[in-house]
């Protein structure tokens, strides 16, 4: 770990203390800075939200935790690769912080503002290397940053590196571009609100019961392509673009948010979700970012595409053979493959079994992804089950794998499931050589067959006992 980059991170805001998250989970030394009160109460109870959503996401383990400090901005800053200023929307006050970090950053580290609206030249007075790198709350899950500035290659590449989605924008404009079309949606749901035409709830239903749900999978103009049929955009902007002239938007209206407007929002947004508390919601809202970020990422689509990349990253080779059972697979448990109940459900040990086989297959030439893999595939027949310990979200676990049989066309394997020190459950699989034209079992190709047996031989040994599925 003494060799791990070093990210400072100025202020504890939502921001702040996301930014922080994501580095230190991503295996980074985090030096952080602020001077407010309750600053390291905010960055424990974010960290604590972070540690246990966002390794959620992922099918494999996360880097080791790097090493986390508070400190002043000088020593902060000493040493840093990446320094990231998430400081209130002053700009007074960005220019002061700015002047004492670019006295005592390293020439060669990042450096980057979280400012939602200021733009890069604003921040560096005309000149400098101040980038904008401006996220959205939670930063320990939700991948985008808006990137902007005279050079961003090597910002991006290390935002990649963490699971970031960097979006490189070329022109300078204040609000960028995702602020800008929030608040649009925005003005007009305050102007909803004050003429009575809608609460806030019902604002809040419209859009994540219909157009919300189209947006998290497909944008803007790829939905309104959908909308133009076979024609494509060009049909949805005739049929739709003169509706664009007609006086339904307030455009740049703001109503004035007196104390009466106040209230009134106050009072709606009370009542819809006042009883529950900030942690509750916060809580509700990642387990719900998580569950929809995995939905996407079964999919391979949008976001979810963007994390399978990150997750091929952080996977490790798979085990060479050797004596000991083989770790097939480190991961950690996600919110969706929980039920009722609470604890993990039955149907998810499959994935968890299919995952661990997997890597073998990878080991041997027979991945999803390998060249020799074309034409023939390995199916499971029969798996041998015992639940021993319950097994919730959030829990790390490790599968051991020990290769029983490795036979012509049989392969028999046997994983075990541990979450900590605890043996939670174990299974004994049969799988079946099948040639994908005739769908029928056949032996494997040589290759394949020689590196199989490499595994049987050296685990032949704990091999003894385990020929045969357990009894209860």
């Amino acid at each position: 770990m003494s060799d791990a980059p070093k990210a400072a991170i100025l202020g504890t805001g939502v921001i702040g203390a996301g930014w922080a998250a994501r580095f230190l989970l991503a295996g980074w030394h985090v030096a952080v800075h602020d001077p407010a009160p309750g600053a390291e109460a905010r960055l424990s109870a974010t960290l604590q939200a972070a540690r246990r959503c966002l390794p959620m996401l992922s099918e494999v383990a996360l880097p080791p935790e790097g090493k986390l400090e508070m400190t002043s901005l000088e020593a902060a800053v000493d040493g840093a690769s990446w320094v990231q200023e998430s400081a209130p929307e002053r700009l007074d006050l960005k220019h002061e912080i700015w002047g004492r970090v670019l006295a005592k950053a390293p020439a060669a580290a990042i450096l980057a503002s979280s400012t939602s609206g200021f733009t890069p030249t604003a921040l560096n007075g005309g000149q400098g290397r101040i980038l904008v790198a401006h996220p959205f709350n939670p930063v320990y899950l939700l991948p985008l940053v808006e990137l902007v500035g005279q050079d961003t290659a090597a910002a991006a590449r290390t935002l990649r590196s963490i699971g970031m989605y960097p979006l490189e924008i070329a022109a300078e404009i204040d609000g960028h571009i995702a602020d800008r079309l929030l608040e649009s949606l925005w003005r007009e749901a305050l102007w909803l609100v004050k003429d009575g035409i809608a609460t806030t709830e019902q604002i809040d239903e419209a859009i994540r019961m219909g157009f919300g749900l189209r947006w998290a999978q497909m944008g803007l103009f790829e939905t309104y392509r959908l909308g133009g049929g076979d024609g494509g955009f060009a049909q949805f902007l005739a049929q739709f673009g003169p509706a664009l002239k007609w006086p339904w938007s307030h455009l740049t209206e703001v109503p004035d948010l007196d104390a009466e407007l106040v209230a009134k929002i106050a009072n709606q947004s009370d009542a819809q979700s006042g009883h529950l508390s900030t942690a509750e919601l916060t809580t509700q809202r990642d387990n719900n970012l998580v569950a929809l970020l995995r939905a996407l990422k079964q999919q391979g689509t949008a976001a979810g595409k963007h994390l399978n990349t990150h997750d091929k990253s952080l996977a490790p080779p798979p085990p060479p053979p050797g004596p000991e059972p083989l770790v097939t697979l480190r991961r950690t448990i996600p919110i969706d493959w929980t039920d009722y109940n609470g604890h993990m459900n039955e149907s998810r040990y499959g994935q968890l079994w299919s995952d661990a086989g997997d890597t073998i297959l990878v080991a041997i030439g027979m991945g999803p992804d390998s060249p020799g893999a074309q034409g023939a595939s390995w199916f499971t027949v029969d798996n041998h089950i015992r639940y021993l310990a319950e097994v919730h979200a959030g829990q790390a676990c490790e599968v051991r794998t020990t290769v029983l049989l490795a036979e012509g066309k049989k392969l028999r394997m046997h994983h075990e499931m541990w979450v900590g020190e605890t043996l939670s459950a174990t299974c004994t699989q049969l799988l079946l050589h099948i040639d994908m034209a005739t769908r029928r079992s056949a032996p494997p190709a040589p290759q394949v067959a020689e590196k199989l047996d490499e595994y049987a031989k050296a685990h032949a040994h704990l091999a003894e006992g385990r020929a045969r599925p357990e009894g209860p």
